[in-house]
């Protein structure tokens, strides 16, 4: 194994690059760092969609998130693979095509972590906001969304690892990440397929692991803030009463 690593090191690490497309473990980050980024934000919606007091926009966002959770992942990524070129007209890369399969898949995910962290907040803190005459919308933004984010960040670093673990299935699709480029190697090799994705495991394994211990690290000091701070409750209110004054 350690004869694999000393030779193709740096396949494992950024693929063919620079005399081919960039690949391997930097690509696996690249896309799970840009599926979350560009998941948060339509996840936010769905969130407020999902907990708004309106029907007509908690249909449509628990129709979503629950057909979205109810299926695999690599279902979205042939439904994306065969989608985007017959809307588009012309094919796509496999690497825009598992973007967009991943965007609509941790979108679902983390609307549900945030809409949780919104539903465990106190229902006081918004009918104090709603008594200061803050409107619905308004109290969701100062009032309820800071609160939940913060509260839910160990949540949502926790989705991102397992991000970084779905990105594997771009293999199918020929996206050069990391199982793609250990799947090269083996092919170079030929004999030793299970000293190469032996080391592949341990290299998810390594990955995820240091960002778990980030993720229980960033829980206590949230935790810690808690117990630091009890007359906290009152302040997220108090300042917003601060603020439209």
């Amino acid at each position: 194994m350690l004869d694999i690593v000393r030779e193709y090191w740096l396949l494992f690490l950024v693929g063919n690059y620079p005399n081919g497309p960039l690949g391997g473990l930097a690509l696996t980050l690249i896309l799970s760092v840009l599926g979350i980024c560009l998941a948060f934000p339509l996840s936010v919606v769905l969130a407020l969609m999902r907990t708004s007091p309106w029907a007509l926009l908690r249909a449509p966002a628990l129709a979503l998130i629950y057909v979205v959770r109810g299926l695999p992942l690599i279902m979205f990524i042939f439904w994306t693979y065969f989608a985007i070129p017959a809307l588009l007209g012309h094919t796509v890369s496999g690497f825009v095509t598992m973007l967009c399969a991943l965007v609509i898949y941790e979108s679902a995910y983390l609307a549900e972590v945030i809409r949780a962290g919104i539903e465990a907040l106190p229902k006081g803190q918004v009918e104090a906001a709603r008594a200061i005459g803050l409107s619905h919308m308004q109290t969701q933004r100062l009032i309820v969304l800071p609160q939940a984010l913060y509260n839910m960040l160990p949540s949502m670093l926790s989705q991102f690892i397992s991000t970084i673990k779905e990105t594997s299935l771009g293999y199918v699709i020929s996206v050069q990440e990391l199982t793609f480029a250990a799947g090269q190697v083996n092919n170079m090799l030929l004999t030793q397929p299970f000293e190469v994705y032996a080391l592949l495991a341990l290299t998810y394994f390594a990955l995820c692991f240091a960002l778990t211990s980030v993720v229980r690290w960033i829980e206590r000091r949230i935790q810690r803030g808690r117990r630091s701070m009890p007359a906290a409750a009152a302040s997220p209110a108090a300042s917003a009463e601060g603020a439209i004054a």
